[in-house]
């Protein structure tokens, strides 16, 4: 390891090496958003699949959660794991040397490019419980019962694909812009426009001694920042999304660290491994091109009369609004109040829900506890989390379900919310729209 692989590992920061589809592969084809997306609309996954056809994909490495309740998860499941070793096989993937890839996305609904850095986190700096004091640390609650299918690809996979995007809070924009200013002098890896309209997204590697030295200055200068404000527990790293992602590498590297108890390369395996690692983007809070928004719930099979009634008994007041875009709007001039404000979409009908001197601090805490506990009373209803108001309001307005839009959240004050009061409470915000998620292109190995 070399004296800056060292001062990067201080970091939590680890220099992988990344494998990119070969020359020859298409792109477009190849790149698929984040399999936590469209969880209720199978249509754009059957889309995806039509549009990449039998070229190689990254579709095929990933399990697209609107399918986790199937009958034939298991099959699936060797599925990918099988398709990772073929492609492995046939050269599908190439290795690029070890390195950083900085990225430049584009989307339909930003002016400004929203810029990042892919690169791998030691999870031995990773803790992902609410009160965690780690140097990585979640911005959400974990829910546990969401690991083990994502835990059972990642034990047989040689491969893992990144989602996950992770944070900088870096107001001077010290870090990753820096690099993107000299991109010109960087070798370009790809260029090329996404499927469904979402955009476009182009690369650049980053292995020159003068720009990793750079970046590595600045991330320690943000480090000793962090220190000066929380000497106990600075925060380096906040996971933005993915969270459970990142959860299900940890959980299944602790489950590697344990079996190699006993084994005579004990040690060298645990510093070394490739397990020990994930790969992430790292962005900037602070990036134009980043916006931050809400994440929605829709309630499926769901008596109205019978919810609001029990809203009302909770203490909300329940306002009517001719549509849904003037309930949205509400919602969102009072946000920043004292109050907690939320917009619902049923069928025909739409208004707000007002929480008066709330207990939580967050507008999330405040509905996420209501619904916990009135969903133990009411198993017939299920429950999903909707990123994007067009896709809430289509889903809240079908027969039997109700959508439930919350407030937009301020990302200034992102980092100190996550130091004071720990992880936010779950499904909080969603960096971008779904067409703006990380699509799947990177790879690295995560096998001996």
């Amino acid at each position: 390891m070399t004296d800056l692989e060292k001062r990067f590992a201080a970091l939590g920061v680890h220099v992988p090496e990344i494998l990119l589809p070969s020359s020859g592969i298409d792109y477009a084809a190849w790149a698929v958003v984040a399999c936590d997306q469209y969880s209720s609309e199978r249509e754009y996954w059957e889309g995806a699949a039509s549009r990449v056809g039998n070229k190689p994909s990254a579709l095929r490495l990933i399990f697209p959660e609107c399918y986790l309740e199937d009958r034939d998860k298991e099959s699936r499941i060797r599925a990918i794991q099988s398709a990772m070793v073929e492609y492995l096989a046939k050269g599908v993937l190439k290795p690029l040397g070890k390195g950083f890839i900085l990225v430049e996305r584009r989307t339909p609904y930003e002016k400004e490019p929203r810029l990042g850095i892919v690169l791998a986190l030691d999870l031995e700096n990773y803790v992902f419980g609410a009160a965690s004091k780690s140097l990585i640390r979640p911005t959400e609650g974990t829910i546990v019962e969401r690991l083990p299918p994502r835990m059972a690809i990642r034990r047989g996979a040689p491969l893992e694909l990144p989602h996950i995007m992770v944070l900088v809070d870096d107001p001077a924009r010290s870090v990753i812009e820096p690099l993107y200013a000299r991109r010109s002098f960087l070798s370009k890896l790809y260029d090329f426009t996404l499927m469904a309209g979402a955009g476009s997204v182009k690369a650049w590697k980053v292995e020159d001694a003068p720009s990793l030295e750079r970046l590595c200055l600045a991330l320690e200068a943000l480090l000793e920042k962090s220190r000066q404000g929380s000497p106990e527990a600075p925060l380096l790293f906040a996971v933005g999304d993915g969270n459970h992602s990142l959860a299900t590498a940890k959980a299944v590297w602790e489950e590697l660290k344990a079996s190699l108890k006993g084994d005579p390369r004990e040690a060298e395996l645990l510093e070394n491994h490739p397990a020990r690692f994930a790969l992430v983007e790292l962005l900037n809070i602070y990036d134009p091109g980043l916006p931050f928004h809400p994440i929605h719930r829709v309630l499926f099979n769901v008596d109205q009369r019978a919810f609001f009634s029990d809203l009302e008994k909770a203490g909300a007041k329940i306002g009517i609004k001719p549509d849904a875009a003037s309930a949205f709007q509400e919602c969102e001039s009072f946000a920043q109040g004292k109050d907690h404000i939320f917009a619902f979409v049923g069928p025909g009908r739409f208004g707000t829900i007002r929480f008066e001197n709330p207990q939580a601090t967050m507008a999330a805490g405040t509905i996420q506890e209501f619904l916990d506990s009135w969903l133990k009373f009411h198993p017939e209803i299920q429950i999903d989390y909707i990123h994007g108001s067009g896709s809430l309001a289509a889903l809240g307005s079908r027969s039997g379900n109700l959508g439930l839009y919350l407030p937009p959240v301020e990302k200034g004050s992102f980092f100190a919310t996550v130091i004071r009061n720990g992880a936010m409470p779950r499904k909080t915000f969603s960096m971008g729209e779904a067409p703006e998620k990380r699509f799947y292109i990177e790879a690295r190995k995560i096998v001996l």
